[in-house]
């Protein structure tokens, strides 16, 4: 009996001193072939760089170069969108006499104008300006699908058949416009 009390004290340092191994060696093999390295051609001279791909979601594309513009007057509120003033490529614009929001896009499209925002697209009817190249669409100040243009998350685009779309930063000055015509 006194022999087995020794060794149950010991056995568990025994365990542990077993765990104090090494891995164990390893088998010296070939050493490895490095792989050949390819000759680098030269690349064909380019003029210029190629244009990268367009994404295919519009929310994926970059806002068009620009900035909004805010006025008004007695008779209504206007935000213009371009590269410049004198450039513009889309309006947004309040006739506070009858409560008419007009959304004008430069070029003349056909059939329905498309807005597409964060909260998902909304098609109105549009028509082409006579003297301009233009394509307009009117809605009531009251509709709710403007509300959704201007708290857009960041921009929207607008699209008309025959036009290239339009994707532009959902900035103040839309909400202003809104905002004026209904007030």
């Amino acid at each position: 009996m006194r022999l087995i009390q020794p060794l149950a004290f010991a056995a568990p340092f025994l365990i542990l001193l077993g765990s104090c191994v090494g891995p164990a060696p390893r088998q010296a093999g070939p050493a490895p072939t490095p792989a050949p390295r390819p000759t680098p051609t030269p690349a064909p001279a380019q003029s210029a760089s190629p244009a990268a791909p367009l994404a295919s979601e519009w929310q994926d594309r970059p806002a068009a170069p620009g900035d909004w513009r805010w006025q008004s007057d007695a008779a209504m509120s206007v935000a213009r969108f371009g590269p410049t003033a004198a450039d513009t490529k889309l309006t947004i614009r309040c006739d506070r006499a009858v409560r008419r929001i007009s959304i004008i896009r430069t070029g003349a499209g056909q059939g329905a104008m498309t807005l597409r925002t964060s909260y998902g697209a909304t098609s109105w009817p549009a028509t082409a300006a006579a003297s301009v190249p233009q394509t307009v669409a009117i809605r009531a100040a009251a509709d709710t699908a403007l509300d959704q243009i201007a708290y857009s998350r960041g921009k929207f685009a607008v699209e008309a058949a025959g036009l290239e779309p339009l994707i532009v930063p959902a900035w103040p000055e839309i909400a202003r416009v809104i905002e004026d015509c209904r007030g």
